[in-house]
């Protein structure tokens, strides 16, 4: 009798701890890592089915998902009443653009979702947190603002622009949405203080036909009161020199800007400050030249104090032009932002055998120098660009070609030091030479600032051999390097252009290396876009040579090769959804070209 109710005992406790087990695990059971199409918490998306991602994670061995729910709403507190949509307990080990099934989201409009998965042993994990994604403008009636052109001379260099507007705040401010874009580089200012992270914008596209937008959280920008909206605009690739063969100002050689800042208050109501004819605009800011192949001067003397604040006497500012371009063009920015992902010091700093003063950086890189430095005013440093020193150890550059890659900064004589880094250009180098520096040259004077799109590294490898190695680490580097929102074959000369031979060869590799979907999902529209009527496919996307000439096996191919590549990668079946029009038109282009003779 004591035995049996010994083994009772035992059997209770067992099976206690059993589903203590079970329950501890299930409450390690956890979903994280949410994406949405490829990227976390987009702002300003234009894809009315959002696909959602998720990641599982969880103690013990050979857990898989069975079973997912999402819900999505307008609050993040998914109150009953914000629920827009529930997939319900779906059976199902898919964890990977999984498509909202709910009504048409709204223009404008922050969507907040979270998921819960059930694993082999139908555990149930928690909720996860909530991420969100944010709908852009989702039709050209939504833009109100229109687009201003800043009078400057139709000459290939020019100084860059400024353009500003007051404006006043008055009641309280629940969120704030700026939506921008321009014909060249723009660096946009609310109240003083830079709006966002991202360079280089609104990016590289095939302008006449897609041109992106950006969209920005700025709600903790404005004030009650006076405000002020200001930007800069830069040549950048539309109005800048490109390829090797003297022409710019491709896609048009007036800059302009395109922008409107949406409040809403709490209240409910709203107000829409947007670009219109009461802007203002100045060329004499302290940017005197800027070009990506030649670089940038800038003359700290020029500095405009208060531009981009409130309160500042415009009276001597001239009036904007308001121009006609088409806004069918516009589109929701689908890639990753071109970002400062790293900052460099130099590991040494020399003289060359004819006494050139060199910094040298370690590591081949793109992007640009900060500058620390202190001096009279006036004074001239000129800092020029190198990838490699020649055979005798002097500053080489013959390989740059017509590219002038330097930057100056004329001092304004602060006596406190200044502090100064390119804004609407970047450079391929190791080594910089700098000559007119006041005083003795010293590493923290010289900072190395990579920038590239801002791609999130999801594969690595490493093996025993330190050659294997170091070859990995190159390729790498050099994904960085020309991976500046197209895939370009080099970083440095007088070319820098999207060679679609480049990125088809390299199109499996770079997707090993990073996270490159919504990187290629946008410049394969591009692609589209610059195809030619009979299916030809351009050498460079976007399409800056425009010879009309055919294209061949290994450059064309890019059409159908990367699309599949990533459909293969990623499992994402909008790639081929979105370039089937494209992939077919090339293959009739080469079987028509063929016609029945095979080798």
């Amino acid at each position: 009798m004591n035995n049996k109710n010994t083994l009772m005992r035992n059997l209770f406790y067992l099976t206690f701890l059993l589903l203590t087990t079970i329950g501890l695990q299930a409450q390690k059971l956890a979903v994280y890592d949410l994406s949405t199409d490829h990227r976390e918490n987009p702002l300003g998306i234009d894809n009315a089915k959002p696909r959602l991602s998720w990641k599982l994670r969880g103690e013990g061995r050979d857990i898989v998902q069975t079973a997912y729910h999402v819900r999505v709403g307008t609050r993040p507190d998914f109150s009953k009443a914000s629920i827009v949509w529930e997939s319900g307990k779906v059976s199902s080990p898919q964890s990977i653009l999984v498509e909202y099934g709910g009504p048409a989201p709204e223009s404008s409009r922050r969507y907040y979702w979270q998921v819960k998965v059930w694993d082999q042993l139908n555990r149930e994990s928690a909720w996860s947190g909530a991420a969100y994604w944010e709908m852009g403008l989702l039709d050209a009636d939504r833009w109100s603002a229109k687009w201003i052109e800043p009078p400057h001379d139709t000459l290939e260099k020019i100084p860059a622009p400024l353009v500003r507007k007051e404006f006043v705040v008055g009641k309280k401010v629940t969120t704030a949405r700026v939506y921008v874009t321009a014909h060249g580089f723009y660096e946009l200012w609310i109240n003083g203080a830079r709006v966002g992270e991202d360079v280089l914008t609104p990016g590289w596209t095939a302008y006449q036909k897609r041109l992106q937008y950006q969209v920005y959280d700025v709600t903790k920008m404005l004030q009650n009161g006076s405000n002020v909206m200001g930007a800069m605009l830069g040549d950048g690739w539309y109005r800048g020199l490109l390829g090797w063969t003297g022409n710019w100002g491709l896609w048009g050689k007036q800059l302009g800007l395109l922008c409107q800042l949406v409040v809403t208050y709490l209240d409910g109501s709203n107000d829409v400050i947007a670009t219109d004819d009461s802007w203002k605009s100045s060329n004499e800011g302290p940017i005197l030249m800027n070009s990506i192949y030649d670089g940038e001067t800038y003359d700290a003397r020029k500095e405009i104090n208060g531009w981009n604040r409130p309160g500042f006497n415009d009276t001597g500012w001239k009036p904007v032009r308001v121009a006609s371009h088409p806004m069918e063009v516009l589109v929701a920015t689908e890639t990753v932002p071109v970002r400062k992902v790293q900052e460099i010091k130099p590991v040494r700093i020399f003289r060359t055998p004819k006494g050139l003063l060199v910094a040298d950086l370690g590591q081949n890189m793109v992007g640009w120098i900060r500058l620390n430095v202190k001096g009279n005013a006036g004074t001239t440093v000129t800092v020029r660009h190198a990838e490699v020193l020649d055979k005798y150890g002097e500053f080489y550059t013959a390989n740059l070609r017509a590219a002038d890659a330097t930057m100056r900064y004329i001092l304004k004589g602060d006596g406190a030091g200044e502090v100064y880094e390119p804004r609407f250009t970047f450079f391929g180098f190791r080594y910089v030479s700098v000559e007119g520096f006041p005083g003795d040259l010293k590493p923290e004077n010289i900072t190395g600032i990579v920038v590239h799109s801002d791609m999130k590294p999801t594969g690595t490898f490493e093996c025993s051999n330190p050659l294997i190695n170091q070859l990995q680490k190159n390729i790498v580097w050099g994904q960085k390097g020309n991976f500046v929102d197209v895939p370009t074959d080099c970083p440095q000369r007088d070319e820098r252009l999207g060679w679609t031979g480049d990125a088809q060869a390299f199109c499996r590799t770079a997707a090993f290396n990073m996270n490159v979907a919504p990187f290629f999902a946008k410049w394969l529209k591009d692609l589209a876009a610059d195809q030619y009527p009979d299916g030809r496919v351009p050498f460079v996307v976007p399409d800056v040579i425009r010879n009309n000439s055919g294209t061949s096996a290994g450059w064309g191919d890019v059409a159908t090769i990367a699309p599949w590549t990533m459909y293969q990668v990623f499992g994402d079946k909008k790639f081929l959804r979105d370039q089937y029009a494209s992939m077919k038109a090339y293959v009739d282009y080469i079987h028509k070209t063929a016609g029945d003779t095979y080798i």
